[in-house]
């Protein structure tokens, strides 16, 4: 398999490059990723270690800017000259409160971005294997009771959900209308290493050793299914060998847990008290109350359910958080 892996730079994505690159099924992997760009989240150190195996190879290109004829030249001879036959578009701008304060790049990076990439395999590589990750935000908010299916009605309530919902129904579009082989796998709230220090438990880590408040949204009572970085990087690939053409998977990690209770495990592995670290704050606007995630559908096709309970997940992402901290 020869793949391309879009903001490879990025959590997700990073691992992934990881999680696939001793695999003896893959002969290439080309990241395109664009850390130039002032405001991205790829971080350069997050592929270091990859930097000098046969099988990488790195461009440098932004998906918005993919419709120049220039760009398009020089994405297509990356695209020739590893033979790419499957591409895995990670890419996109995620943090829900940035979306907030400035959509408009959202929309670039989410929406123009996926649509140029797509009208890029629809005019010259038809039959390449196009799999997009998104996310279980694009269903809206749940609550008490309930999951997410595969055939829940689309409902976001913020400006990043909203430009993943649209990149969503663009993939479906162009594989029904013209026939592009694509899946699409939805996934609950990732964890891990190399995430970007703003996202939620990054900054949990990083406000305790830096002896800094941790700020709750509301009353800290929002719930997110949490699911470690790897058991992702691990569906996605079982998704790509064996997912059928056309069709979306829930990607979760069977782990309901409100705000303050991530806060609480982190700071039992971490021997502190809560109490003397969190500061609640504004509530953010538009916040959904619940997620959950019914994983069945993936689980009766693979088979495979996620390795890691949400206490080992946290403790592998301290150490790694702990000898890379600011």
């Amino acid at each position: 398999m020869n793949i391309l892996i879009t903001g490879g730079m990025g959590f997700i994505g990073s691992n992934f490059i990881g999680h696939i690159i001793n695999n003896k099924e893959i002969n290439n992997i080309l990241n395109v990723d664009c850390p130039s760009r002032s405001n991205a989240a790829a971080n350069i150190n997050n592929v270091k270690e990859y930097e000098n195996n046969s099988k990488y190879t790195f461009v440098d290109i932004w998906l918005e800017n993919l419709s120049d004829p220039t760009t398009i030249e020089k994405f297509k001879t990356a695209f020739e000259n590893l033979t790419i036959d499957t591409i895995v578009h990670f890419a996109a701008e995620s943090h829900v409160d940035n979306s907030i304060v400035g959509p408009r790049q959202f929309l670039l990076s989410n929406v123009v971005g996926t649509f140029n990439l797509l009208e890029f395999c629809r005019n010259f590589y038809p039959k390449t294997r196009f799999h997009h990750i998104s996310t279980d935000e694009v269903y809206g908010s749940l609550g008490d009771n309930g999951s997410f299916k595969e055939e829940t009605p689309y409902d976001p309530s913020s400006p990043y959900s909203a430009t993943k919902a649209s990149s969503d129904h663009l993939v479906r579009a162009y594989n029904r209308t013209f026939e592009l082989p694509i899946t699409i796998t939805n996934c609950s709230n990732n964890y891990g290493p190399k995430q970007h220090k703003e996202k939620f438990i990054p900054t949990i880590i990083y406000s305790i050793l830096q002896k800094r408040k941790i700020p709750v949204y509301g009353t800290g009572l929002n719930v997110r299914d949490w699911l470690y970085v790897e058991d992702h990087c691990e569906a996605i690939w079982n998704v790509l060998l064996g997912g059928n053409i056309g069709e979306s998977y829930n990607i979760g990690g069977n782990c309901e847990l409100t705000n303050l209770q991530v806060i609480e495990e982190i700071c039992k592995q971490m021997n502190v008290s809560p109490i003397d670290f969190i500061e609640y704050v504004e509530d953010r606007k538009g916040h959904d109350y619940r997620y959950s995630i019914d994983n069945s559908k993936y689980i009766n096709k693979f088979k495979c359910l996620p390795k890691n309970s949400f206490q080992h997940g946290i403790s592998k992402t301290l150490k790694y958080y702990c000898n890379t901290q600011l």
